[in-house]
């Protein structure tokens, strides 16, 4: 906790995700943590509006790319991983578990050629693992729940906790996806709370709830004080049991079945076929949580 980087966030409202780059800025180095690459389902377009901007402030900064870091395959997103690693060169990462998520949907998606061994990626993290950007020190804990292989790094004095902790007054996330535990978000949460308090925690989304602004950063402390849930649900029965209720009102993400096969393959959009076009693959009848269930 010696050092303390430069985060900036930067919003992407279609999906409320936060992406960030966490930089020394002595040393002129940096990484870029759960990056968006664009994609509109009703047209099928794909963009790399986010990533760009990203790229355009590192470049105004003078920054060197460092890591290129995922915490997990995202249900929600593309990742832009793939394609900043083509501009800029630097290694991609993320939690070695990723290879137990990768096996999972290798069969919801009846690839048998695909590698489930996480050779997408330069390097898989082990709870633990340690690296730097530039100057300061990063370790990685393991933080299943919301996915199996979520991850949390811990860069200097801040966090980057993604879909387990929310903003305080959006409490924790959910841990019903494949793979997903609510016993195991609670024990995540835990850990995390046990850092430091004055460590900053940076979430991967926001829902602007009552409609205010979007915000991402919070740090141990408040969320002990103020997290809806937290403060609420005080022993991990209570939590377990209002998690899995809340959990099973909600819908399947829509872009779930789209963003998974993208993302267990380390951003890769699908190879081009003879025609020039890509295409993605949707199972049917697969997940829980159709509308008509409600």
């Amino acid at each position: 906790m010696s050092a303390r980087p430069e985060v900036t966030g930067f919003y992407d409202k279609r999906t409320g995700s936060i992406q960030y780059v966490v930089a020394d800025p002595e040393a002129g180095q940096c990484a870029i943590v759960d990056p968006v690459l664009d994609f509109d389902e009703k047209s099928g377009w794909t963009a790399t509006a986010n990533a760009d901007a990203i790229l355009a402030f590192v470049a105004d900064k003078g920054y060197a790319v460092e890591w290129i870091l995922d915490t997990h395959p995202h249900a929600d997103h593309f990742s832009a991983a793939d394609y900043l690693k083509r501009k800029t060169g630097a290694p991609t990462a993320t939690g070695e578990k990723v290879v137990e998520v990768q096996k999972l949907w290798k069969g919801f998606y009846n690839w048998p050629d695909f590698p489930a061994d996480g050779s997408q990626w330069d390097r898989l993290f082990a709870d633990g693992g340690s690296f730097a950007i530039g100057g300061i020190p990063a370790r990685v804990m393991f933080s299943p729940g919301h996915t199996l292989s979520s991850v949390t790094f811990v860069i200097g004095d801040a966090a980057f906790v993604h879909d387990t902790l929310f903003m305080p007054d959006s409490g924790t996330a959910r841990a019903d996806f494949p793979g997903g535990s609510a016993r195991a978000l609670w024990a995540s949460i835990q850990a995390i709370l046990a850092l430091p308090d004055e460590t900053r925690l940076f979430t991967g989304h926001d829902y602007q709830p009552e409609g205010r602004a979007p915000l991402w950063e919070s740090t141990v402390a408040e969320q002990k004080a103020r997290n809806t849930h937290m403060a609420r649900y005080r022993t991990e029965a209570e939590f377990v049991a209002a998690r899995e209720a809340r959990d099973r009102t909600l819908p399947m993400p829509r872009l779930i079945l789209h963003a998974l096969q993208v993302n267990i393959d380390g951003g890769r959009l699908p190879k081009p076929e003879d025609n020039g076009r890509r295409y993605l693959k949707i199972p049917l009848d697969l997940l829980e949580g159709a509308p008509w269930d409600e």
